[in-house]
């Protein structure tokens, strides 16, 4: 694949992963809040602590560590299995009418598409996070544009080390509880969301 060809899907796919993961949830949390619609309501936190992972890979790239590249992939994983896992919550979202449950399901499947597409397009770069050389190559650098540019945009007065730091225990934080999930709540509750 040519650079620039490369370039533009790496800027394609930030674009979408803005649209699809945080813009489009963040509306739709809000008005299913509005709306009092507890079951798309609790989807949606369960996939903004799912998702929160993307936000770690960004801070993750922005220092230039490797391990961005297996984290932004298992994100892309993770997140149609959290928005489809739960039987409770899809019988009562099935069971619900009205233009909220149809845009919810209509972004549901979108993100879902999308993130299986993303997935399937960075599997050949999962070799950027093998080695610094790999990390070097032009391929590879091209992935870590659009995390450079937020830092700039965001996060112009903080050194990326600091950043890349806080990513670091933030990926920590996040694997003990993903550990302490499938450890002790899964084995007591399984796909059910809601305790009783």
């Amino acid at each position: 694949m040519s650079p620039e060809l490369l370039r533009s899907l790496v800027w394609t796919d930030f674009r979408l992963a803005v649209l699809f993961c945080v813009l489009i949830p963040l509306g739709l949390l809000v008005w299913s809040v509005a709306k009092k619609a507890k079951s798309i309501t609790h989807l949606l936190m369960i996939y903004w602590r799912v998702s929160s992972l993307l936000a770690i890979t960004v801070y993750l790239l922005m220092d230039q560590n490797r391990v961005g590249f297996v984290t932004g992939f298992a994100a892309l994983l993770l997140i149609p299995l959290s928005l489809w896992f739960w039987v409770d919550l899809n019988e009562e979202i099935e069971d619900r009418r009205g233009l909220l449950k149809l845009v919810f399901n209509a972004w549901r499947w979108a993100v879902t598409i999308y993130c299986i597409a993303a997935a399937a397009v960075q599997v050949p770069y999962l070799k950027c996070a093998g080695s610094k050389a790999a990390l070097a190559t032009a391929e590879c650098q091209a992935w870590l544009e659009p995390p450079r540019v937020y830092q700039t945009i965001f996060h112009a007065s903080t050194k990326v080390e600091k950043l890349g730091f806080v990513a670091i225990i933030a990926l920590l934080l996040y694997g003990l509880y993903l550990a302490y999930f499938v450890l002790f709540k899964f084995s007591k509750q399984g796909r059910i969301a809601t305790e009783s």
